[in-house]
């Protein structure tokens, strides 16, 4: 296998693991936050952070790093038009993935403050899910307009 297309695999590999991993734990860490069972959202919390540290932030240093290097071999331009496009979307998806790192955090010490006083959540809880969520959105839909960029490349024209 040539070094492209290794480069390819682990481009490939790695943004399926940044997708895969991004809905997987949005799906849990909601559906959680709605069961308003503390334990299960104690668990799913924790479990979303953690997630987060061993696949998504791994997978977010990789996404460049093999994208640029094989843009360089294949000779395209980081300013060709559809691949600037989605360098942007790329920045624009980390614009929202940071705050919601730290809204998993607050929301996952909310909970365990909850559980370990045996106090409801707070009204703030719900408030930071909802910001959660709403994030999330826009990055979802960024990140499939990333892979449509990087399948069909197309003349975007800027």
């Amino acid at each position: 296998m040539d070094s492209y297309l290794l480069l390819k695999f682990i481009h490939v590999m790695s943004s399926t693991l940044l997708f895969g991993t991004g809905l997987g734990t949005a799906f849990h860490g909601w559906m959680a936050g709605r069961s308003r069972n503390l334990d299960a959202t104690l668990i799913v919390n924790r479990n979303v952070v953690l997630a987060d540290w061993i696949f998504t932030t791994p997978a977010v240093i990789v996404q460049p790093v093999t994208g640029v290097w094989m843009a360089l071999q294949a000779g395209f331009p980081l300013t060709e038009g559809w691949l600037a496009l989605a360098i942007l979307l790329y920045f624009f998806v980390g614009a929202c993935w940071l705050p919601v790192v730290w809204l998993q955090l607050q929301m996952h010490k909310m909970v365990k403050e909850a559980k370990a006083g045996d106090t409801p959540l707070p009204p703030r809880y719900e408030t930071y899910a909802r910001w959660w969520f709403a994030l999330g959105w826009p990055a979802f839909i960024s990140v499939i307009g990333i892979f449509y960029l990087m399948i069909v490349k197309p003349d975007v024209g800027f």
